[in-house]
C-alpha cells in the first residue's frame, strides 16, 4: 500500500496526505489516534475514583465504542474523512486495533459490572487500579498500531480481565 495516499475507495480519487495529517490520521496506517480518548478518559476516571468518589457514575455509564461508533457520534471537524480512511485502512493495522480493543473492552466491561456491586470502598479503589494500570499498556499498544509500528501478540487474553476482576472481589 502507498504510504502517501489512501484511497478512500476504487472509484475516488486517494485522499491527499496533507488532509490526513490534518486531521490527525496516520498515512500508513490510515487510523486516527483520537480514538483513543474514548479510553483515556476511562482512565482517568478509573485514577480518580478515590479521591472523587462521583467519578462511579461515570464509570457505570461508560459503554464500549467501535472506532466507526466513536467517529459517527463525534463532532471531530474532520470525522468524514476519519470514517473514509478508516474504511480503507491498511487491514493488518485495523485487525491488530481491533483485537487490542476488545481487550480493553473486556477490561472496562468487566470492571464496570464489578463497579455496580456493592463493594467496600477499598475494594472498588485496588479495582479501579488494577483496571487503569491493565488499560495503561494496551492504549499505548493501539496508539503504536495507529502510529504504523507493527506488534505481535498486541491483544491480552480475552479472560485477563474478568480473572483480575475476580481476583479482586475474593480479597
Amino acid at each position: 500500500m502507498n504510504v502517501h495516499a489512501l484511497p478512500i475507495d476504487e472509484s475516488v480519487s486517494p485522499i491527499d496526505p496533507a488532509r490526513l495529517a490534518e486531521a490527525n490520521i496516520n498515512p500508513a496506517t490510515g487510523l486516527a489516534s483520537d480514538y483513543l480518548n474514548h479510553f483515556n478518559e476511562a482512565i482517568m476516571m478509573l485514577d480518580l475514583l478515590s479521591s472523587m468518589p462521583d467519578c462511579i457514575d461515570d464509570l457505570i455509564e461508560w459503554q464500549p465504542m467501535s472506532y466507526r461508533e466513536h467517529f459517527l457520534t463525534s463532532s471531530q471537524k474532520h470525522r468524514e474523512l476519519v470514517l473514509a480512511a478508516y474504511g480503507s485502512a491498511e487491514p493488518e493495522a485495523r485487525r491488530q486495533l481491533d483485537e487490542i480493543v476488545d481487550a480493553m473492552n473486556a477490561t472496562m466491561i468487566a470492571t464496570r459490572s464489578a463497579l455496580e456491586l456493592n463493594i467496600s470502598p477499598e475494594v472498588l479503589t485496588a479495582l479501579a487500579r488494577e483496571a487503569a494500570s491493565n488499560l495503561k499498556p494496551l492504549v499505548a499498544r493501539a496508539g503504536a498500531v495507529i502510529n504504523g509500528l507493527t506488534l505481535s501478540n498486541t491483544a491480552a487474553p480475552t479472560s485477563a480481565p474478568q480473572a483480575a476482576v475476580d481476583a479482586l472481589l475474593e480479597r
